[in-house]
């Protein structure tokens, strides 16, 4: 292994102590992690010394802690400016990574300043369970601005297969050269912020098949928690975004079908806080605006009520 097949892994946690432990010792039982960052956003749980403890005693674990609670974004960019390997690597403190995963993605790492494989996606109650691919990659392929912002275009038709959710390696040189990093006031989309961002300024993105990294999926986790006031930033990045230099007007299309997917997200958020508190008013002004925002409020209603018909239906 050269210098230029190290990596730093970074992990971002806040009361995560029932898992981060296994987190950290996926990391460190990859021979090219030559740093494990845990970076603590002030958990108020076990988190840190569950960190510690996962420890090897091979000196690559470095723990350090924040003082007040600033969000992912600011522990994972704090985690990043403290390595010093020639990859960064991001890891969910509820995710881990199977033997050789890294070693996998490297294989791809000539000529690209950002590899990302395609995760797999497993839930809590079922961690040994079976493990479905997340994206379907089946051969490595460079992909473009275009490509990786549609690619986060969402339907419920097709939930979780946003390419945001991949978690990949970051040539730093690449990411040092443009001063890049998570937005701080972003609490959701903030990775595809930055992934976007990078694209556009000319970064060479090559997304492979599987190599071991696996999400799990809980119900109380931060993306499924999101506020108004989250999907509204996720909206409006698209807008910074789109003043990028370079980009063509397929590009910047493609960034306003993004922003229009993340407001029919807001809108049907928006409809049902309405509807909970009797604001039938607002309800029915969530439907105004351009296709295809009533198609999709719609929508999401008749697969409610499909849900509902089924769940009454499964009734002994």
């Amino acid at each position: 292994m050269t210098a230029d097949d190290t990596v730093a892994v970074v992990i971002a946690c806040h009361d995560a102590e029932r898992f981060i432990g296994r987190a950290v010792r996926s990391a460190l039982a990859q021979p090219e992690a030559a740093e494990v960052i845990v970076v603590d956003d002030a958990s108020t749980d076990g988190s840190e010394e569950a960190a510690r403890a996962a420890d090897d005693g091979s000196g690559r674990l470095v723990v350090l802690r924040q003082s007040v609670n600033r969000g992912p974004a600011a522990a994972r960019n704090r985690g990043m400016a403290a390595a010093r390997s020639a990859w960064l690597a991001i890891l969910d403190a509820d995710d881990f990574f199977l033997p050789g995963r890294l070693a996998g993605i490297l294989a791809h790492a000539e000529g690209a300043d950002i590899i990302a494989d395609d995760p797999w996606r497993v839930r809590e109650e079922a961690i040994d369970g079976p493990r479905k691919a997340v994206l379907g990659i089946a051969i490595p392929r460079r992909i473009t601005f275009a490509e990786f912002v549609a690619g986060n275009v969402s339907t419920p038709a097709r939930p979780w297969r946003e390419w945001g959710y991949v978690q990949p390696l970051l040539r730093r040189r690449f990411i040092e050269s443009y001063a890049l990093h998570h937005r701080e006031d972003m609490w959701l989309g903030e990775d595809y912020e930055l992934y976007a961002r990078a694209l556009g300024l000319g970064a060479r993105f090559v997304l492979i098949p599987p190599q071991g990294y696996v999400r799990v999926w809980r119900a109380e986790s931060l993306s499924g928690r999101h506020s108004l006031d989250d999907l509204r930033k996720l909206r409006d990045c698209d807008t910074s975004l789109a003043a990028l230099p370079g980009l063509g007007a397929a590009d910047r299309e493609t960034l306003r079908r993004h922003a229009t997917s993340i407001e029919c997200r807001l809108r049907w958020r928006m409809f049902i806080d309405a509807i909970e508190h009797g604001r039938l008013v607002q309800a029915a002004a969530c439907f105004c605006g351009p296709w295809p925002l009533p198609a999709h409020l719609l929508q999401m209603l008749g697969w409610r009520l499909v849900s509902r018909i089924a769940a009454i239906g499964r009734r002994p």
